[in-house]
């Protein structure tokens, strides 16, 4: 039987669609597990080997006790009268409702409802209704916890956890600086974040959106040349922009799975340049809590209060609260903090709950998320294959993260 030519036009036109159709089927197949974090998927596997900050220190009060996520699960973060802080899962094992509703006796917390009570392992240690004695077999899960410089992290995974080493830098824990920290909620997957942040081509353009505030300016909207190199805690990024006929070279100390370690400019002229380790932590597939630590050079008694009343003042803000006003071109006035947040906060959530990585058109200048995704991908073969991943180890000498190098570039 032979095919007109109409037919056979149709029929290509099929097998080009069929074709198609099968291979971004394959794409979302690859891409999918990229963005999942909860318990049974790879790569909520590989999130739970790492610890994860999940609230700031100052919002949990010695005596009480608050409800948190973290990779698809509700948590009860309390710190007991003594002021130690315990995580157990936010859940009563006796009719399920929330623990953090309850209160806190000593280092135990105990349910609101028939008062039950847990202790900081999750052991259930009284059930006033029931008979005496009978609570032995009863528990919740317990997490660790661990606090650094004002962050409240927690480890998920299983069995002991991690020395706490991976997130430390030297200049937070240096006499003589005052330490800065914030969170915001932002409704999008973090690897979102965790990509931008290894685009440093966005800059030059994102911050420059809105209004140039100091971090803009500093940057520029010189386009950069970018490299990136694998090291023991993450990812080396180097993006070097020429400027007046100098070299500026920003390095990010990148930590994996999703820690920023980058320098920013100083809020108010003539101020030192401020060392940030921004973490971006899923809360669940569809929301990321943005943490950040910041250092500032101590100097004067005026000096430090200006740049704490800045920060103070900065304590409260969440792009999510100024969502339609953001999408409608109208920018915070602010130099740094609130503004920097703002323009991120349109791109990343722009992109939608999940980005969708099937129909996106990647160029050169994003090798950097090129570069991350494969380091993904290596990790999740392995845990699909039942085999080690890296251990990721601190950096003991971090790269200088920003200067300028007084001799002129080639062309």
């Amino acid at each position: 039987m032979t095919l007109d030519n109409s037919s056979s036009q149709k029929l290509d036109k099929q097998q080009t669609q069929t074709s198609e159709q099968q291979r971004l089927q394959k794409l979302s197949d690859r891409m999918k597990p990229l963005a999942e974090t909860t318990a049974g998927t790879p790569m909520g596997e590989l999130l739970r080997k790492f610890w994860h900050p999940i609230a700031l220190s100052r919002s949990i009060d010695p005596g009480k006790a608050r409800a948190v996520r973290l990779l698809g699960e509700d948590l009860a973060l309390y710190r007991g009268e003594g002021g130690k802080a315990h995580l157990l899962a936010n859940r009563c094992a006796h009719r399920l409702t929330k623990l953090h509703t309850g209160w806190v006796e000593g280092d135990e917390l105990r349910c609101m409802y028939h008062g039950w009570k847990y202790n900081a392992h999750g052991q259930c240690v009284d059930r006033p209704a029931e008979r005496a004695g009978s609570h032995g077999s009863i528990r919740v899960n317990s997490y660790p916890v661990h606090e650094y410089c004002g962050v409240v992290f927690a480890y998920l995974g299983e069995g002991e956890a991690p020395e706490f080493d991976l997130y430390r830098k030297p200049k937070f824990e240096e006499d003589g600086v005052l330490l800065f920290q914030r969170q915001e909620i932002w409704p999008c997957n973090w690897l979102q974040h965790a990509e931008n942040s290894l685009d440093a081509v966005h800059v030059s353009f994102a911050h420059q959106m809105g209004k140039v505030g100091v971090f803009g300016d500093a940057i520029t909207d010189q386009v950069p040349t970018l490299s990136y190199e694998e090291t023991s805690a993450g990812i080396k990024q180097t993006a070097v922009r020429v400027i007046d006929g100098k070299t500026q070279v920003r390095v990010s100390d990148w930590t994996f799975p999703y820690g920023n370690h980058v320098s920013i400019p100083a809020v108010h002229e003539g101020g030192a340049w401020i060392e940030t380790a921004n973490w971006m932590v899923p809360i669940d597939d569809t929301h990321t809590l943005r943490v950040s630590l910041r250092a500032v050079p101590s100097t004067t008694p005026d000096a430090d209060a200006k740049i704490s009343e800045y920060f103070d003042g900065c304590e409260d803000y969440c792009s999510t609260d100024h969502h339609d006003d953001l999408f409608a071109g109208n920018y915070p006035e602010d130099p740094l903090v609130r503004l920097t947040s703002a323009q991120d906060y349109v791109v990343l959530v722009g992109q939608g709950e999940i980005a969708d990585r099937v129909h996106e058109c990647l160029g050169v200048s994003d090798q950097g998320i090129a570069f991350l995704r494969r380091i993904l991908f290596r990790e999740l073969e392995a845990i699909r294959n039942g085999k080690p991943t890296k251990e990721w180890r601190r950096i003991e000498n971090g790269s200088t993260l920003f200067q300028y190098k007084e001799e002129t570039a080639a062309n």
